[in-house]
């Protein structure tokens, strides 16, 4: 299986015991910690034949990525709860509550917590896309801690990785 976020070959098809259909339980999904932000992966490309990833999200006051883009991969925010404010090129808005936003493939955008709670959404790239990025660069979730802001190190591994993801930093 290759390292990068592209998707799987035909013979590199997941096998699902019960079938085609992938159940992933209320609470379960590997959660890793990026920076301050929680991300629980519910599908991923391995689970999904490289059709989509999906993850949870939890974002606190002030967090959320740099603007960048996907060049191969549209990506999808459904807003559980939260106020988030969305770069869209050049222009933002705010989302909130039950709020869907779509990026298409190529568009400059980042997403950033403007409220005083801790936000959760749901998002989901097409292909499957970026969630080895997130668990090279990001720690396993432990029960019990808080995560932590992005260490010096982990700031430069998003530099210095992110090519390899196929994702463009746009500052």
């Amino acid at each position: 299986m290759t390292t990068t976020s592209q998707p799987l070959g035909a013979d590199e098809a997941p096998y699902h015991p019960e079938g085609d259909v992938i159940h992933q339980p209320a609470g379960q999904g590997q959660s890793i910690w990026f920076g301050d932000a929680i991300y629980t992966f519910k599908a991923t490309r391995e689970n999904t034949n490289g059709s989509l990833t999906l993850a949870e999200a939890t974002v606190p006051p002030g967090g959320g990525p740099p603007p960048h883009i996907h060049p191969h991969a549209d990506e999808a925010f459904f807003i559980l709860n939260g106020t988030i404010e969305f770069l869209n090129g050049e222009k933002t808005f705010v989302a909130g509550d039950g709020d869907f936003v779509f990026v298409p493939r190529g568009t400059r955008h980042r997403f950033r917590n403007v409220g005083v709670q801790t936000a959760r959404l749901l998002f989901m790239f097409t292909p499957a896309y970026l969630e080895k990025f997130f668990m090279e660069i990001g720690q396993e979730a432990r029960a019990g801690e808080a995560p932590l802001p992005l260490t010096p190190e982990q700031q430069r591994q998003i530099v210095d990785l992110a090519p390899r993801h196929d994702l463009q930093l746009s500052l």
